[in-house]
């Protein structure tokens, strides 16, 4: 391989790696339901933690940190007793919502029609007399 080919190689995979961590850091299970349900206003951890269902509170801490470290989410908290904390969604959140909300629209207009592609390939493959070897 000649030194500029590796070169350029090495040039794409540096730039797609970036991207390829801030994709996976969106489009992950709870990121997409945390950003969804604060798309409506401020929003407090017990409504997240009430609106996005499976999510434990540490898994919720978690992402949360995650996408207000990603410039996605601010944190407001305000000086009360016992403290107030608010969740509101980013500009930049703002517009990632709108592809989030259509995916989602996409997915459940589609989830049935899957679920069928899917049962179907199933009883194909359990068929095939070489079911135990790769697709």
């Amino acid at each position: 391989m000649s030194r500029s080919h590796t070169r350029v190689t090495e040039a794409l995979r540096d730039e797609a790696c970036p991207v390829t961590e801030v994709l996976d850091r969106v489009a992950g299970k709870w990121s997409i339901g945390i950003l969804i349900a604060a798309a409506h206003g401020p929003v407090r951890f017990t409504e997240l933690e009430r609106a996005i269902k499976g999510i434990s509170r540490r898994m919720l801490t978690l992402n949360l940190r995650r996408l207000e470290r990603d410039g996605l989410l601010v944190r407001t908290v305000y000086p009360t007793v016992p403290p107030k904390v608010e969740y509101s969604l980013t500009p930049m959140a703002r517009e990632l919502h709108a592809s989030l909300t259509g995916l989602v629209d996409w997915a459940e207009r589609h989830r049935s029609a899957i679920a069928e592609a899917r049962a179907a390939y199933d009883t194909a493959a359990a068929q095939r007399p070489d079911a135990d070897g790769p697709a």
